[in-house]
């Protein structure tokens, strides 16, 4: 294979995807990950390293870090997932995608290894990650967990810093029925003598990540107990926060281009890494960590949270998928109505089969109109299966072909001051024609 394009097909088409078909494509144990990185040398154990899991802010969470370390001068590895319009977002070097040729080069140097272990798609783009940044000799790079924590293949880094967002209801058929397996798998991530902050804790998650922590030795930090949210002044599109780091009582104002409201809870954990890098040896001013947060889509291009793409009607992407995301946007929604900031609301509505469905449904707004359709995977839910649940909560609205051609209707049908949101899905959010 010589060309970007056959080698685009190869990985998408070829190799078992979970974002295509779902856990089928999930591989239970480390045992791929950690043949085909042997093969190539290991290039993770050439790099510092950050990593974060999380059930939802850890994409938001991950790519502000990136920003902050990327504007105090270090040479940034990021590494996330899905990606929402090109493979290569997955892997970028100071915001920068991965370069065509490398990963042409990567995918012919390992074909041996892909015939002989018969690898996921996701195992594969790990170990391109860690090859491009070992490669590129990296100061440090940020790397994010695909879907839970201990059997994560990118849980085979010895990272300087371990981060968990927080812990909601998500691939439950894979991670586990309550809060409590769900915590355990991404505590798995925790390692032995290395720091562990947690962004966000409840009752049933708190003692599994305290007693990994104290089984690991491993220093902890709760991001909620030490960073205060004193006041929030949300906009359409940034907000404005001022908060208090309570182990050194000082008060700091920030706005955020990422606005989305849960990002009050991202940030917490983004300030306390940030305060731990500082301490260990990063030269990373306020004035860096302050422009970084102000302008975190130019500098290494996160989009889909709460992404304004159009004013009059405002029309706005939110990747917003499980419970706890669909909760933060309806309170982000909820409280730009008490500002009176639109008047009705449409929602572009596509999901995937494997999410808890009724309960979003349950909790969507009845008052809003709606327009049904589908994400062009094997995994989505039609969009006519999607509506026919949706009238069991009251949810009217009718059924599209594909998200641009609903889009389409939803302007057509709202008024300027309305707001028209896509969610539901991420592989929705990507198929947007901006």
């Amino acid at each position: 294979m010589t060309t970007y394009q056959q080698i685009l097909e190869f990985i998408l088409e070829k190799l078992p995807m979970y974002s295509r078909i779902g856990a089928a494509a999930y591989k239970t144990d480390l045992t791929n990950t950690i043949a085909l990185c042997n093969a190539i040398g290991n290039p993770q154990h050439q790099i510092k390293t950050i990593h974060i899991a999380g059930t939802n802010g850890k994409g938001s969470t991950s790519h502000m870090l990136a920003a902050v370390l990327q504007q105090a001068g270090y040479r940034t590895g990021l590494y996330t997932s899905p990606h929402l319009k090109d493979f290569r977002e997955r892997i970028k070097l100071n915001g920068i995608e991965i370069e065509k040729q490398f990963v042409v080069d990567f995918i012919n140097k390992i074909l041996p290894e892909i015939e002989k272990f018969e690898p996921s798609f996701f195992e594969i783009t790990v170990a391109m990650a860690f090859d491009y940044f070992a490669s590129q000799k990296v100061d440090i790079a940020i790397i994010e967990t695909g879907l839970g924590g201990r059997l994560d293949s990118t849980n085979i880094i010895q990272p300087m810093l371990c981060i968990i967002t927080n812990i909601g209801y998500d691939h439950q058929n894979i991670l586990g029925n309550t809060l409590a397996a769900i915590a355990t798998e991404k505590a798995g991530i925790i390692k032995k003598n290395t720091p562990i902050i947690i962004g966000e804790t409840i009752p049933e998650t708190k003692p599994i990540f305290v007693a990994k922590a104290i089984l690991e030795n491993a220093p902890i930090q709760f991001a909620e107990d030490d960073i205060k949210i004193n006041s929030e002044n949300l906009q359409i599109e940034n907000s404005i926060i001022n908060v208090t780091n309570t182990l050194t009582n000082v008060s700091t104002t920030y706005t955020l281009d990422l606005n989305g409201i849960y990002q009050t809870k991202n940030i917490k954990a983004v300030l306390l890494a940030i305060d731990y890098l500082t301490k260990n040896g990063y030269n990373i001013t306020l004035e860096n960590t302050q422009y970084a947060l102000a302008n975190v889509k130019k500098i290494n291009g996160l989009y889909g949270r709460w992404q304004v793409i159009q004013q009059q009607p405002l029309v706005v992407l939110d990747v917003a998928h499980n419970v706890d995301g669909i909760q933060q946007l309806l309170l982000q929604l909820n409280a730009f109505n008490q500002k009176k900031l639109y008047n009705n609301l449409h929602i572009i509505l596509g999901m995937v089969k494997d999410k808890d469905i009724a309960t979003v449904l349950m909790l969507l707004p009845t008052t809003a109109t709606y327009y049904f359709t589908q994400a062009s995977i094997p995994r989505a839910l039609q969009g006519e299966l999607l509506q026919q649940q949706a009238t069991t909560y009251q949810l009217v609205g009718h059924t599209y072909a594909t998200v641009n051609v609903a889009l389409a209707a939803a302007k057509q049908s709202a008024n300027t001051n309305d707001i028209i949101i896509v969610c539901g899905s991420i592989f929705l959010v990507g198929e947007v024609e901006l």
